[in-house]
């Protein structure tokens, strides 16, 4: 399920430390060298760099093989510390961008866009992931759901008595990257888990476009963007992310409905979702990431099928300092101005300020 294990040289597989460093390996789409090939220059790369600083990426090579063949490799997802690479357990991602932008999954009877459809991982997506800054652990929550349930799955866990719906809800107010990071998270995970799915698949689906103006008609074609859906996930091979941006649109609470406060056509989308989602939850490849801005409007038996309710609220003061640090430090590589530095020194003193 994870990436290649590595034993070459001074740098030497050791399963039974808990520090697992993930290093990705970004390969040129022009590119036809073998996995293998890749592999073992890079794992010669890293013989000679032994010792790294927190994540770290290299993007200028001096061997031959790495320049025609690779645009970059990065150690991710690490602590701002130093790390000897040869004390870790190094797991090792190949992957190669699409460069395609976003299809459109139409529902052909209604002649609609109801969907965006991306293959992972997309160069759209590149970079989105390091450029989200949130309150500690909470991405490596999610990385760690996801690849919790797909490892259930291999393992053939009863879900009947280990229960979970694939279905992520992310909630807080707007602005705060929640549609993003199901993006980046996706991405992430394509990548993450490239040894066991070939490829992977993301659908955001166009939420305000399944609401029919013929009554009783958007119950139906919330149930065909589905089986658009399922006809994705029945190619074993590719990893499934389904987006519902602001699901409680498509997930009112029917109380609110059987009230006389929304129509009632509302009550059969609700009944079409759950359904659905229902139906899907039996396949091992798909997820569903959710976002929403206002859960207290969303059906409560939506909210209970969410195996992980997570809250993105804004950055905290440490969060705001990583993000002007990040951006600075991108600017600071094409050396436009020479205060830059003493930008991000101010910064650092409003932080120690307001701390």
């Amino acid at each position: 399920m994870e990436g290649d294990r590595m034993e070459v040289g001074d740098l030497k597989q050791n399963p039974n430390d808990m520090n697992n460093i993930h290093v990705e390996v970004h390969v040129k789409s022009t590119s036809t060298a073998k996995r293998s090939d890749v592999k073992m220059h890079v794992l010669t790369l890293l013989n000679r760099h032994r010792m790294v600083f927190g994540a770290y990426r290299w993007t200028e090579f001096d061997e031959d093989f790495l320049i025609k063949h690779v645009q970059s490799v990065a150690i991710v997802d690490a602590e701002r510390k130093p790390i000897d690479l040869k004390s870790c357990s190094l797991s090792i991602h190949i992957f190669t961008l699409n460069d395609d932008g976003p299809s459109t999954l139409n529902l052909e009877e209604e002649e609609l866009s109801a969907a965006n459809h991306w293959l992972l991982p997309a160069a759209e997506f590149h970079g989105i992931w390091e450029s989200l800054v949130y309150e500690s652990g909470v991405k490596t929550q999610l990385l760690d759901y996801v690849s919790t349930t797909i490892y259930f799955s291999d393992k053939n866990v009863d879900s009947n008595l280990i229960s979970w719906n694939r279905v992520v809800l992310l909630h807080g107010p707007p602005g705060t990257g929640k549609t993003s990071l199901c993006k980046a998270l996706a991405q992430k995970l394509s990548i993450r888990l490239s040894n066991r799915y070939s490829y992977g698949q993301f659908v955001e689906i166009n939420s305000h476009s399944l609401f029919s103006k013929w009554f009783s008609e958007s119950g139906k074609l919330v149930t065909r963007m589905f089986q658009k859906i399922q006809e994705l996930i029945d190619d074993k091979q590719a990893l499934v992310f389904v987006l519902i941006d602001e699901v409680e649109s498509l997930t009112a609470a029917r109380n609110a409905s059987q009230a006389g406060t929304e129509p009632s056509d509302a009550i059969r989308v609700v009944n079409s979702v759950l359904t659905q989602l229902d139906q899907i939850k039996r396949h091992p490849n798909v997820v569903i990431l959710t976002t929403s801005n206002v859960t207290e409007k969303i059906d409560l038996a939506f909210v209970d099928r969410a195996d992980i309710k997570q809250y993105i609220g804004p950055p905290s003061v440490e969060g705001i300092f990583n993000i002007y640090l990040s951006c600075l430090e991108e600017l600071m590589k094409v050396k436009t101005h020479q205060h830059l530095s003493r930008i991000r020194e101010s910064i650092f003193k409003f932080t120690q300020d307001t701390g």
